[in-house]
């Protein structure tokens, strides 16, 4: 059976890229305060953008804010993801952006809403109450997760950066990478990646060591002022692969998104050869 990062190895080959582009209709970028406007402002991106796009990643508070119309709205736009695909003729990997969390009941409920109900093929999950409230998500062997680990907001460092005890006989270490070393075990069914941000370089490449084998999905880079560079040489696998460098806003309000998705692709390439990738 086909894993999640199977299938999203086979998309990133296809399109030669690593960027993931996010959807987030902020109501300040929409004609309309509606769920409607919320849905033509994505479909606008992914339009103008999917020849570049490794994967998607709607992010679910700016269609829930709608309430169910929202929702719906949300349904609408990862069916019209897959539908563009299908044109393509190469799937792109969807992924949920709803930072979920909870104990394993209302965890499967949740697991069920996101894949079954919505279709997405990936979510993002918040790992802090522990395995069992993974493994509902889990359940799913041709879906994905990723959880979060070393975040790029401000406020990140207030409980990720806390020393707790390692291992017997080791010094203690952040609690992010303690999450990154359980990440890395747990994934025996090649389903589950971590959120590292590109805006703190050398707890990227931290992290990048103690899960040499994950994915990561990397926001941060353009408007949160992540160096795309930078984030790259910390983080990448030694195969050249496992980031997913994620924009939002800078290619959402640029003036020709598809130049701006051509352009940061083409950046991400270069890169890489640079680094000899």
């Amino acid at each position: 059976m086909e894993t999640f990062f199977s299938f999203l190895e086979k998309r990133v080959d296809d399109c030669s890229s690593l960027l993931c582009i996010g959807l987030d209709p902020h109501l300040a970028d929409l004609e309309n305060p509606t769920p409607e406007a919320a849905l033509d402002f994505c479909l606008g991106i992914v339009k103008e953008t999917s020849t570049y796009a490794a994967a998607y990643k709607p992010n679910a508070a700016f269609f829930e804010y709608f309430g169910a119309k929202g929702w719906d709205a949300l349904s609408e736009l990862i069916a019209a993801i897959k539908a563009e695909s299908q044109r393509l003729g190469s799937m792109i990997p969807i992924i949920l952006d709803a930072k979920r969390g909870d104990i394993a009941s209302t965890a499967e409920a949740y697991a069920k809403s996101a894949f079954d109900h919505l279709g997405a093929d990936c979510i993002t999950l918040n790992p802090y109450l522990g395995k069992d409230s993974i493994d509902p998500f889990l359940a799913f062997p041709e879906k994905g997760a990723f959880l979060l680990c070393k975040t790029s907001n401000p406020g990140a460092g207030d409980f990720q950066d806390l020393l707790v005890v390692g291992a017997t006989g080791h010094p203690p270490l952040p609690l992010y990478i303690r999450v990154a070393e359980l990440a890395q075990s747990w994934n025996t069914g090649n389903n589950i990646g971590l959120v590292v941000g590109a805006t703190q370089p050398e707890a990227l490449a931290r992290v990048r060591a103690a899960a040499p084998d994950l994915w990561f999905l990397s926001p941060g880079v353009g408007a949160q002022g992540g160096d795309l560079a930078t984030a790259l040489k910390s983080g990448l696998r030694k195969d050249g692969k496992g980031m997913l460098i994620n924009v939002s806003r800078s290619i959402a309000r640029a003036e020709n998104r598809k130049k701006a998705a051509a352009e940061l692709r083409d950046e991400i390439l270069q890169v890489k050869g640079q680094l000899n990738f």
